[in-house]
């Protein structure tokens, strides 16, 4: 090789180092859910984000983007309709099955719940970030399959499996998702059958992009939400004594 050749190949190597660089930390952002800042689209003229107060609580404005608890939610906290009565405060968690974050995240969103008994409820919403996680799409369907075949209680049995057994970052085989579907209690056979279909995929990309309306930009992205309707951002996984004080200041 010609010796001129040599600090060219070094200047290519130098570059092509920096973007795997960029490109590394955009990936980690995703994740840790440190995105989760909320923005608006903006009008023609350029609106500028909107975003939190000091103390996380979104404007009234960017705080109606995020939706409201429903019927069709999936709620850790409140069984029934007449336990959801006296819910006072939400978490309202975006995740990804597949997410390191969301991972760790998952304890702390149920020892929320477990302190505040009655008064804190839990709705879990997929966001899987499928450009970084392809199997998170088809695990987010399966999650909608066991809520079809157990319930409400199904669908949470199978969440904390499902966080229990991956290695995250895309690393469950998706092969197994009937078999530990059997191991929560549903039928294997009907589970396998739901999820061939495909028939949640809609649902799953419906969620998707409410996260997105809302503000979310990776997972977890987490909103506490009262029952005057004002929210607050808690970003990404944070400990539990990061989340405590905001679920506070939401119950006053």
């Amino acid at each position: 090789m010609s010796k001129r050749f040599v600090p060219v190949l070094l200047v290519v190597a130098v570059i092509l180092a920096f973007f795997v660089g960029i490109l590394w930390q955009k990936v980690r952002n995703l994740e840790k859910g440190g995105g989760t800042a909320v923005k608006t689209a903006g009008d023609a003229a350029g609106t500028k984000a909107v975003r939190p107060d000091v103390n996380g609580k979104l404007p009234e404005e960017q705080a109606k983007k995020v939706a409201g608890v429903s019927d069709d939610d999936h709620i850790r906290g409140a069984k029934d309709l007449s336990a959801r009565a006296g819910v006072q405060v939400y978490l309202i968690e975006y995740s990804d099955l597949e997410c390191p974050f969301c991972k760790s995240f998952h304890p702390t969103a149920q020892l929320a719940v477990d302190e505040y008994r009655g008064k804190v409820a839990w709705v879990y919403r997929h966001f899987p970030l499928d450009t970084l996680h392809p199997k998170a799409d088809k695990e987010a369907e399966a999650a909608e399959c066991a809520a079809e075949l157990g319930g409400n209680d199904g669908f949470w049995k199978f969440i904390d499996k499902i966080f229990e057994v991956t290695p995250s970052n895309n690393g469950l085989d998706p092969v197994k998702l009937p078999a530990y579907a059997s191991q929560v209690g549903l039928d294997q056979t009907q589970f396998k059958t739901c999820l061939d279909s495909g028939k949640y995929a809609g649902k799953v990309e419906e969620q998707y992009q409410g996260g997105v309306t809302a503000g979310v930009t990776g997972t977890p992205g987490n909103f506490i939400m009262n029952k005057k309707g004002e929210v607050w951002v808690v970003p990404g996984a944070v400990p539990y004594e990061n989340l405590k004080p905001i679920i506070e200041e939401a119950l006053k």
